[in-house]
Order: structure tokens, then sequence, then C-alpha cells
């Protein structure tokens, strides 16, 4: 069965995170160019401001400087700017600086301070500031701080304006993904559900194609062309191979016959053996060729048309009571389990044609004192028939090969057959949408299991097998075992 389409694993979910991944990853870094020369532009003109001012009041006459600075801090209404007069030894003198800043080294230009300028109106401030110190001829020492609140506050617009940006791109950008994306799912899944068909081997079918004439219809129409190509190589294939069987069936059964009336003149004679032998290896012949007529019939298909409410456990206890007497024959103990079955959609005589197949070989290459077992329960919707016995096996490597058309097994070139039953087997299985399973019957014997999901429109009464269809079926597995 194909893999459920996983939405978050498409390629509009994967351009999606890229692009939204790339969209941030680029405006992290245009943000932070942007934050950066800002800063730095603004850092120098607040650099300039604080030299220019500290290059007046340097100038100013020594006995007016106080008062000056004193002016200075008052004329500041918003607190931003800094000014402070000390002594040599460091006191202040006039102006609003509390104290010298430790970090501040006097005459080196201007220094960011991390804690802030500290002054007694705001003993606990910690905005950050630039301040430049320079000693005075009589030294005293003058110091100039300005806050870089304004910068600060640049920054934090530009970064809020990253986080709305993002959110209003990236949310957008997710709904609208979303949408673009339930566009694909849906031909996806179209896709799945067209291709069930061909994968049980209907290749007439094809995959959708749309009029947008994209990516996704230009691989459709690449596989449709595909499908074509396989189809009608499979179709002169299968052609010639029927021919063949048909063609040759006609002249085999005369020559059969002659070889009948020729073996009555010969009654009691020596060469009576070699025209039975003769006999016998045209039946064969004939044989093989009936089975392989009757494994194209399957995989056409057509028969699907006649499917209809099959009770299964009628199937299945007309295959325990074809084979029974056999089994007991060959020392077997042959057994039935069953567990009510809701009908099941299909054709009655294909299935039992199908079981008779696995039941006869299984009775076929289980030693004399073994056991046979047909079982079949339905649990979760789904049906599951087996048929397990006490055999050599089918060793691993050989499981699926055994359903190849004339494959016969190490264990089974020695025992009469065409090697097409389980060929036969896995068409019936494909036409009713069944899974063939091959496996050991816990390390002695062979377990081969029927699997699949009940038909949801298998309703009404069960039909029954007709006699006659059962007695073909039975025949024919018989014949292609």
């Amino acid at each position: 069965m194909s893999a459920p389409y996983n939405a978050w694993r498409s390629a509009t979910s994967r351009l999606i995170l890229i692009y939204g991944a790339l969209f941030a990853g680029w405006g992290l870094i245009l943000v932070g160019i942007i934050h950066w020369e800002s800063s730095r532009y603004l850092n120098g003109v607040v650099d300039q401001m604080l030299l220019q001012r500290m290059q007046y009041l340097a100038a100013t006459d020594a006995q007016r400087l106080p008062a000056t600075v004193d002016a200075a801090s008052r004329i500041d209404p918003h607190g931003i700017m800094s000014v402070g007069l000390f002594d040599a030894s460091g006191h202040a003198l006039a102006g609003n600086i509390a104290r010298l800043p430790a970090a501040l080294t006097v005459g080196d230009g201007v220094h960011l301070l991390e804690q802030g300028m500290p002054r007694p109106d705001r003993p606990a401030e910690t905005t950050r500031a630039r301040a430049v110190a320079t000693r005075l001829p009589d030294g005293r020492l003058l110091v100039l701080a300005k806050d870089t609140r304004t910068v600060d506050g640049l920054g934090a617009v530009i970064r809020n304006a990253l986080l709305w940006a993002i959110s209003l791109t990236v949310i957008p950008g997710v709904l609208g993904g979303f949408l673009l994306r339930r566009g694909p799912a849906r031909r996806i899944r179209a896709l799945q559900q067209a291709t069930e068909p061909i994968r049980r081997g209907d290749l007439a079918k094809r995959l959708p194609v749309s009029h947008r004439g994209d990516e996704l219809d230009q691989l459709a129409t690449i596989v449709n062309a595909m499908l074509g190509e396989i189809e009608r190589l499979m179709g002169e294939m299968k052609s010639v191979c029927d021919n063949i069987a048909h063609d040759l069936r006609t002249p085999l059964t005369g020559l059969r016959a002659r070889l009948y009336r020729a073996r009555q003149q010969l009654e009691a004679r020596p060469e009576a053996a070699m025209v039975d032998a003769c006999m016998a290896d045209i039946d064969a012949v004939l044989t093989r060729f009936r089975a392989l007529l009757r494994v194209s019939e399957l995989e056409d298909g057509h028969r699907r048309t006649c499917f209809g409410a099959v009770d299964l456990g009628e199937v299945l206890r007309q295959v325990h009571d074809f084979y029974a007497p056999l089994a007991e024959e060959q020392g077997l103990r042959f057994t039935l389990e069953l567990s009510a079955l809701p009908p099941f959609r299909g054709d009655p005589p294909l299935l039992f044609e199908a079981l008779t197949n696995l039941v006869a070989n299984a009775v076929k290459f289980t030693p004399a004192g073994g056991r046979v077992a047909l079982r079949a329960a339905a649990e979760a919707g789904a049906v599951r028939i087996e048929v397990v016995d006490s055999g050599p096996g089918i060793p691993e490597h050989e499981r699926e090969a055994v359903t190849r058309r004339f494959y016969r097994g190490d264990n089974s070139r020695c025992t009469p057959g065409s090697g097409l039953g389980l060929s036969i087997v896995s068409a019936i299985a494909r036409l009713h949408d069944l899974t063939l399973d091959i496996g050991d019957n816990g390390g002695a014997g062979t377990r081969i299991g029927l699997y699949g999901r009940l038909g949801g429109d298998a309703r009404g009464e069960a039909s029954r097998p007709a006699r006659a269809s059962v007695r073909h079926a039975a025949d024919a597995g018989l014949a292609a075992g």
C-alpha cells in the first residue's frame, strides 16, 4: 500500500520553512547593520557635541567657571546632560555630578560608561552615558556626560520593528503556505488513489492531469506515457503467450487422441507403455497451458464486475469438506478454525479456487502424521485467512519467487505439478485486493495467509458458490498445483 501523504514533508512546507528562515536571518542581519550604523552615527554626533561644549567650558574664565558649570547643569530640563567641576583630589566643586566615575579616564577622549553617570538627583540611575574629562591648567577636573537613552531608544524601536515585521510576515506566510499546500495535497491524494488500481495490475488506468500544466501535471503526463508503453508491451507479450498456449492446445489434443487410438491397438504389446508415457507428458503440457490461460484470465481483472457478497465461512467449510477425505487418507489431521465472518465482496468460485490451491499444497507437502489447519477471523474491519501446515516449509529466500509462473522450489522439484498454483492464488488475491503473505509456522512448516480490508459495499445475503463452479475451481486448482 502507498505511504500516506504527509503534508508537513511536502515541498511547499519545506520552501515555506526555508524562505521563513532566510527572511528571519536576513532581517536580523539587516536590522543589525541598521542598528550599528545608526548607533555609530548618533554616538559620533554626541561625541562631537561633548567635545565642542568641553572646549567652550575649558576656555571660560577660571573665576567664573563654577558659576558657568552650575548654570549649564540647570539649563538641562530633561536631565540628559551632566556637567561637573572637581578639584585636583576629586571633590565636587560645581555641577550635577556626585562623584568621579571610576571607569572614566582623564584626557583620553570620549568614553562609554555602562553604569551611567552618578548624580545626586538620580542616585539609583544606571542609564548608560558617554563622558569626557579634561584636566584644566589650574589642576581642576572638568567632566561632561550625556545619557545614551536616545541612542538606546532608537535601538529598541528598531528591534521592535523587526519583531513586528517578522510577525506580520511569517504569520501570513504560514497561513498562506497552509492554503497553498492544500491544493498540492489534494492532488497528491488523488494521484495516490489513481495508482491503487495500477498497483493491482490494471495498466489501463491513468493518473489525473489538471489544466494547470505545472510540475505535477508534467510528472503525471510522463508517468501516463510510461504506463501506456508498459501496457502495450505487456499486452503484446501476454497476447503472444496466450496465443501460443491456445494454439498449441489444438494440435496437442489431436496428437493425444491419435496416441489414444494407437494405444488401443497396441494393447498387451511392449510399445503400449511408451505410448502411455507420451500421453502422460501431453496431459502435463495441456495442464500447464490451461493454468497459463487461467492466470491470464484472472490478471485481466474483468471479473470484478461480477463481484458480490460472499459468505467466507461457507466457502471455507466447502474447502475443508473437499480436502478432508484426502488429508485423512494421507494420515494428516486437517482442522477448520472459524470465527464470525461478515460478508466479503468477491467471487465465490475464485476464492474457493485460491484456497483449494493453498490447501492442496499444504496436504501435498506435509508428511504423514502432520497437521494442516485452515483458519479465518475478522478484526478491526479486516479479514485474515491462513493455511498452516507442519511440512518442510518454504525457505525465506524463495517466498517471493514461488508466486512467479513455473517456479519450483527446492522442496518441490521432485513433486508433480506445474509451478502455477501460487501464481493463480496471487492473481486471485490481487483481484480481491488481498495481500498474499508467506511465512513460517513458528519455525516448523508453512503459514500462507490472505489479508485484506472488508468491502464497504458487501451488503445483503451472502451468495454461495454453485456446486458446479466449485467443482470446476477445485479441478483447476488440482491441475495447477
